[in-house]
């Protein structure tokens, strides 16, 4: 789909993937490539929590 790749964010507040200019970068994560990748920020930060913190009690 056109315009659908780069700038992609994750807003924290309204908890959606937003396209380009939106929240204040304080209320997201990102940028992302796509908006796939942004709608799974959430996800990924938890897998990636979840290997720190096994790594952290080796």
């Amino acid at each position: 789909m056109a315009g659908d790749e780069g700038d992609w964010w994750f807003c924290l507040k309204h908890m959606k993937a937003e396209h380009g200019p939106g929240c204040p970068n304080k209320d997201r994560m990102g940028p992302y490539a796509s908006q796939d990748a942004a709608l799974h920020a959430m996800e990924r930060a938890r897998e990636r929590n979840e290997q720190w913190r096994e790594r952290n009690e080796d």
